[in-house]
């Protein structure tokens, strides 16, 4: 559980945090006086993002607009937005976030987030000073006149922290698949139409890690039983059905890329 404290002596985190700029902890001290403007679109800090982590219990809704991969080392699981970088094909250059599309939890929380404070060896409450709509103006102070965190406040570091409380059911549901030897090494490719009309050569837009439903096949009934009782198999299966929306995914970034050619060349 994240806690709301004063700042002094300047907490030292560590790692960099995708869309964070400036952390800050939040304090009484140095926030009293700022909060959250509504904006209409306010997704812009998005917009460069191709790929976002997604939490697992948001498979189900995010492989309904987004391929669903596993990326790196760890395994991170990521919602595709894009097929090349810093572009995300769901957040227009206003902020506006596609309508329809599933919004990750991930984005939701900015400017709020949890960070490791390595001197006091605990999470901690920051906003990310940087972030367009903060400042005096505001619509949702942080806190009210007695120096107490809003209600608004108080909504956000629970977002934050039921997000961490996610986050480590993810891990363990990745921990959970590498222990089967469930992942596969796989591509996304896209073949583009020649000068005469006929299929060129494939180009390989993404490698990515997914799970190999030959491998689930093939385990053991007990285990196959046990992933379907806590509910794994659901969460693979909305990844592995997700799949499907690279093609649609091509096509938009496809379909966009006349137009913003002929805007550059204007």
């Amino acid at each position: 559980m994240a806690n709301l404290t004063s700042p002094p002596p300047q907490p030292e985190f560590t790692g960099n945090v995708l869309f964070y700029s400036k952390p800050e902890p939040l304090s009484r001290e140095a926030h009293a006086r700022i909060g959250l403007k509504r904006l209409d679109k306010p997704f812009g800090f998005a917009a460069t993002a191709n790929v976002v982590p997604l939490t697992v219990s948001e498979f189900p809704a995010a492989g309904l607009s987004y391929p669903i991969i596993f990326a790196g080392e760890r395994r991170q699981p990521l919602a595709v937005m894009g097929i090349s970088q810093n572009t995300n094909l769901f957040v227009d250059a206003e902020g506006a976030f596609q309508v329809g599309a599933y919004i990750p939890a991930y984005i939701r929380r900015y400017p709020f987030v949890l960070a490791s404070d390595q001197t006091r060896g605990q999470l901690v409450v920051c906003i990310d000073r940087a972030a367009s709509m903060l400042g005096e103006d505001y619509d949702l102070g942080f806190f009210d006149e007695k120096g107490e965190p809003t209600e608004y406040t108080n909504g956000c570091i629970q977002f934050c922290n039921d997000f961490e409380t996610e986050g480590r059911r993810t891990e363990s549901f990745v921990a959970l698949l590498r222990q089967l030897d469930l992942f596969e090494t796989r591509q996304a490719t896209f073949t583009p139409a020649g000068p005469d009309g006929a299929p060129a050569e494939p180009q390989t837009i993404a490698e990515f890690y997914a799970v190999s439903e030959e491998k689930l096949k093939a385990l053991p009934t007990e285990k196959l039983r046990e992933l379907v009782d806590n509910g794994a198999v659901a969460q693979i299966y909305a990844h592995l059905m997700s799949l499907i929306g690279w093609d649609s995914l091509m096509a938009v970034a496809m379909a966009r890329a006349p137009a913003v050619g002929a805007a550059n060349a204007n």
